[in-house]
């Protein structure tokens, strides 16, 4: 059983075998993979085609998913529920719906104007860019399945709390008066056949790869460099354990970047690589994923400023307490 997972980790999931191939194939043209430069050219290419390869895939098969919880399917899901279990359910159905909170934030104004209680709503913006589907197998493909595993667990558990919290503080007044007073119209879901179903996840895999392509070319490009050119002193000492200010460092720093899960997961594989502490990587990849600026301006024009700082304020302390605890457990991964 063993040897079967082992294959899938490396084989499957890793792709070691595209590894040693374009090693070869580069070395063969005489490039020397073992210097700075080849190995940062080694690096990109294994990277990129690694991670479009995977998500491709894991886009098709999550769409083909996702054709079965339309918005409207999907509110009457989270309508049945109350209580807890409806934050729950809402954490959940953010992990097969959009990859980042710019495309998430259209659907928490829909559910808002629906009428969905405010703490569900939240739920569900918080878990659908920072946990899906796909970023458990790409993180299993490259830290394992124990952390990918934690991460997801942990991004549920950030949703759930976050959401129940701004429940229990009743922030609906804080809420813009036109997604309040918006009526909500039911739109009878239509029934797809197979092909159209499989025609939906072939446009969501071409649609979502040509958004995402960019931010992985940019983020394996910035994993490349961290990994040839950055010495490892320099990682371990400002996100190394000798930091203790290193999971506030690295989320303080991804807050106001714009990235998804797919463009921060090559710059954490680098990181962790060169010695940085999970904890600190994990904050920066959640601190990216969920509170990006321009996601932020894009929730500003639904929710009013106080209820803006708390969202902020409560993702933010989640994802600190979640990077140091990481850190401290860290010997268990």
């Amino acid at each position: 059983m063993r040897i079967v997972w082992d294959f899938l980790q490396n084989q499957i999931l890793g792709m070691k075998w595209l590894n040693d191939l374009i090693g070869n194939l580069l070395t063969g043209f005489g490039l020397d993979i073992t210097s700075r430069l080849g190995g940062s050219i080694h690096f990109f290419i294994y990277d990129v085609i690694k991670i479009v390869a995977l998500l491709c895939i894991l886009i098709f098969g999550i769409s083909y998913i996702q054709s079965y919880f339309p918005p409207e399917r999907s509110k009457k899901i989270l309508g049945r529920f109350r209580g807890i279990g409806a934050n729950c359910v809402a954490a959940l159905l953010g992990t097969v719906t959009p990859f980042c909170s710019c495309s998430s934030i259209p659907l928490f104004i829909g559910f808002t104007s629906a009428g969905l209680p405010l703490g569900v709503t939240f739920s569900f913006l918080i878990s659908s860019p920072m946990v899906d589907l796909g970023s458990l197998v790409l993180l299993m493909s490259i830290f394992g399945a124990p952390i990918a595993i934690a991460y997801v667990f942990v991004g549920l558990l950030i949703a759930v709390v976050g959401g129940s919290l701004i429940e229990k503080l009743h922030m609906e007044k804080y809420v813009e008066e036109y997604i309040t007073s918006a009526q909500s119209v039911d739109i009878e879901a239509v029934d797809l056949t197979q092909k159209d179903r499989l025609q939906y996840a072939w446009e969501q895999m071409r649609d979502t790869l040509k958004k995402v392509f960019p931010y992985i070319l940019i983020g394996v490009g910035i994993g490349a460099g961290i990994h040839n050119w950055i010495p490892e002193s320099w990682i371990e000492t400002v996100l190394g354990s000798n930091n203790p200010f290193s999971v506030i460092l690295a989320t303080l720093v991804g807050v106001p970047m714009y990235a998804d899960i797919f463009g921060t997961i090559p710059v954490a594989e680098a990181l962790y690589a060169k010695g940085a502490q999970l904890g600190a990587i994990l904050a920066f990849m959640m601190g990216v994923t969920t509170l990006s600026l321009p996601s932020m301006i894009m929730l500003r024009k639904a929710v009013k400023p106080r209820l803006l700082a708390l969202f902020i304020v409560i993702c933010t302390t989640g994802i600190i307490i979640v990077g140091y605890l990481f850190n401290a457990f860290q010997f268990l991964f």
